[in-house]
């Protein structure tokens, strides 16, 4: 008997530079049956953090685009791939940006085409916004299958028609708990490390350097709490375009020697056992799987209110308005960082549909019964 082959779906990623969305992707492929599903991750050429060894270990493949910014030369090697590729499936994952990989997808007859919404947007990103805005009318023009992380990203994107009608299928933003799971041990060896005393109370903050993640508001609390707590300490991860601005603040503000930039990293699962707390004081998001990975290894989470609630599982990780003063944060962090001792959560995040295990066989069963 022949060997049923698995199906092929072409995984639109556009620029792949590190970020959330990545790490989110990457981590089902890692635990879909890849007998039955295997992606094509389709990246703009102008990408610059792919992981070609690991897709191709897996079985999978990098085809690389013009970026969506050639317009006109995106789509016509889109359709050339897409037909070439004989998908059945495209998903596509560059949130109102989708509207171009998917009119090339229904141009060329591929029949099942999934948007996928990972974002929203924030006014204070405001030419980032209009090009968000003039688009999103469209999200569903050449759909005919919707995606979301979160139900704020559902709603903002499909609309609350679309999503109230059962049409929008959640994805939750699933993580390897036995990976990120709270670990004693490690946290002092990648204390000793990185020469950090075990009493100094470690911030950090996972995130590439973009208006999205905040960052002079961060180190602006940071700032407070280093006034107060002077053994602390500020640990960034990520790469990105203000990464020079952040440096330059640093510098003006005199935190050089308690602020390190760490760039980009494949040790985050072990920086997380360092941290005491996590800092993600976000414009907007859609649901940020470093929240969850932040949470799974037993950290006090302090987040922006302009994310997904559903972002929280941990009864410790606390909201904060944008509107409060750095102070005000830095307050309040402090209060809580005094009595709170790191634990093993993993029941925790896996009761609220972060366990990838289980989310994958549900991705596979959904992407076979379409």
């Amino acid at each position: 008997m022949k060997k049923q082959e698995p199906i092929h779906i072409g995984m639109i990623m556009g620029k792949w530079v590190g970020g959330g969305v990545e790490a989110v992707l990457m981590n089902y492929y890692r635990h879909i049956d890849r007998n039955k599903i295997q992606f094509d991750f389709i990246c703009d050429e102008d990408s610059t953090d792919i992981p070609y060894d690991e897709i191709e270990s897996l079985g999978g493949k990098v085809i690389l685009c013009p970026p969506y910014q050639k317009l006109f030369k995106y789509i016509k090697e889109l359709k050339k791939i897409f037909k070439d590729n004989n998908y059945s499936i495209v998903h596509s994952n560059i949130n109102t940006l989708s509207v171009f990989p998917l009119y090339a997808a229904k141009k060329v007859g591929v029949p099942v085409r999934i948007a996928h919404s990972h974002s929203t947007s924030n006014k204070k990103e405001w030419k980032k916004n209009l090009v968000k805005n003039l688009l999103r009318p469209f999200s569903k023009l050449y759909a005919n299958k919707y995606m979301c992380c979160s139900e704020l990203s559902g709603r903002w994107l499909f609309g609350n028609k679309e999503y109230d009608k059962g049409n929008v299928y959640l994805l939750n933003n699933a993580i390897d708990l036995e990976k990120f799971k709270y670990d004693e041990k490690i946290g002092k060896k990648k204390r000793k490390e990185l020469g950090i005393d075990d009493k100094t109370l470690v911030v950090g903050h996972i995130g590439r350097f973009v208006e999205q993640k905040n960052h002079r508001f961060l180190i602006d609390i940071f700032n407070e709490i280093h006034k107060k707590k002077k053994d602390s300490l500020l640990l960034l991860a990520g790469q990105g375009p203000l990464m020079e601005e952040m440096k330059e603040k640093v510098h003006t503000l005199g935190l050089d020697g308690c602020v390190h930039f760490l760039g980009q990293r494949k040790d985050v699962n072990e920086l997380y056992q360092v941290f005491d707390l996590f800092l993600l004081p976000s414009l907007y998001e859609g649901l940020p799987v470093v929240g969850v990975e932040a949470q799974a290894s037993g950290n006090l989470c302090y987040l922006s209110d302009a994310m997904t609630k559903e972002t929280k599982v941990l009864d410790s990780t606390r909201f904060m308005s944008l509107k409060n003063s750095a102070e005000e944060w830095a307050n309040e962090i402090l209060k809580d960082a005094k009595n709170y001792n790191k634990f093993d959560t993993k029941n925790e995040v896996s009761k609220y549909g972060f366990n990838i295990e289980k989310e994958s066989d549900k991705l596979e069963r959904y992407y076979s019964n379409i």
